[in-house]
């Protein structure tokens, strides 16, 4: 069985392998955070969104039978890893050009004794590390770098969803 037939029988599997894949970048994201130590930044905290909307699409569009969950899984797959990219692209450009002035955001031990709660928390979730710093590489690409291959991967993917489940006829495709 080739790669184009496996998108024809197999949307359920591809739509779950996504969903796999998402989780084991927010799990690596995880461990770089809290292992590792680095601190992520107010762009990687929309790019771990991002990751998480993909995958809880991806999950639910694969648990589904439905050739029109699908389509609509893989549309909305495209649109949030185009989110991602774009996010990761800016911050790659950032870190290639970085600002002569730059600040992501404050320190998160210093909002929570500034700010009272409920607005300390929102603060949180925006990320506290320096979006133009790089931090950790891997063969030469930064975390921004990676994550940007990532989400055009997975874009690729949904695109190629797509056009097959538009094309096949609902009586030709084989659900698995």
């Amino acid at each position: 069985m080739n790669l184009i037939q496996w998108f024809d029988s197999a949307p359920r599997r591809i739509l779950g392998l996504v969903c796999l894949a998402c989780v084991a970048m927010l799990a690596f994201g995880l461990y770089l955070q809290h292992v590792v130590g680095l601190e992520p930044c107010p762009m990687c905290i929309v790019q771990r969104y991002a990751l998480v909307l993909v995958a809880l699409v991806a999950g639910i569009g694969g648990a589904l039978r439905q050739r029109g969950a699908h389509i609509a899984s893989a549309l909305l797959v495209l649109l949030f890893s185009a989110l991602g990219a774009f996010v990761a692209a800016r911050q790659s450009w950032l870190q290639w050009n970085p600002p002569e002035v730059a600040s992501c955001g404050r320190d998160i031990y210093g909002m929570i004794e500034t700010f009272p709660l409920k607005r300390a928390i929102p603060m949180i979730f925006r990320g506290g590390g320096d979006c133009t710093k790089v931090d950790w590489t891997f063969l030469g690409g930064s975390i921004a770098n990676w994550s940007f291959l990532v989400f055009i991967a997975l874009a690729v993917v949904a695109i190629a969803l797509l056009v097959r489940r538009i094309a096949v006829r609902p009586g030709r495709a084989v659900y698995a």
